[in-house]
């Protein structure tokens, strides 16, 4: 898919990425493209999955989610069948931004996990994660600042 990539293509999904709701106008007149063509170039990028979709960045700490954390998870046995469980089950909660099976640490698992204050991430911890079958341990590291929060990947 890399390879069909163009410059055009390129500036496209650098612009959206941060601009997601700039019209077709201006981002033709930013690409110095006429608007039929980068429409379709847009179109095909996301019937080609590049593009997966649209969304509204929130301010967490607007909404008093003031408190994120990095926990890692250790599994009792390397299955299928325990990672699936896991992972499904954690899929149900909105406090998981993200989760990774990962390599080189003592964990099996890393997410990313956003709550209102510490109240809140003991009874995630106990009510829900610890309750997970198969989680044998948890280790949490607390975000004191946010020096880089990106959602663009590089394009180029």
């Amino acid at each position: 898919m890399s390879e069909q990539i163009d410059r055009y293509d390129q500036m496209i999904l650098d612009i959206l990425q941060h601009q997601g709701r700039i019209t077709n106008q201006e981002l033709a007149e930013a690409i110095k493209l006429s608007p039929s063509p980068c429409l379709r170039r847009v179109r095909q990028m996301e019937e080609d999955g590049l593009i997966e979709g649209y969304v509204a960045l929130l301010n967490a700490k607007k909404l008093g989610l003031t408190l994120m954390a990095f926990i890692g998870i250790s599994m009792d046995r390397h299955t299928p069948e325990r990672f699936e469980t896991l992972e499904s089950t954690l899929a149900e909660y909105p406090e998981v931004l993200e989760c990774h099976l990962i390599t080189g640490q003592d964990a099996d698992y890393l997410l990313k996990v956003i709550v209102r204050d510490m109240d809140a991430y003991q009874q995630f911890l106990l009510n829900k994660l610890t309750r997970i079958e198969g989680v044998s341990g948890v280790h949490t590291s607390f975000v004191m600042k946010s020096a880089i929060n990106t959602t663009a990947i590089p394009v180029t």
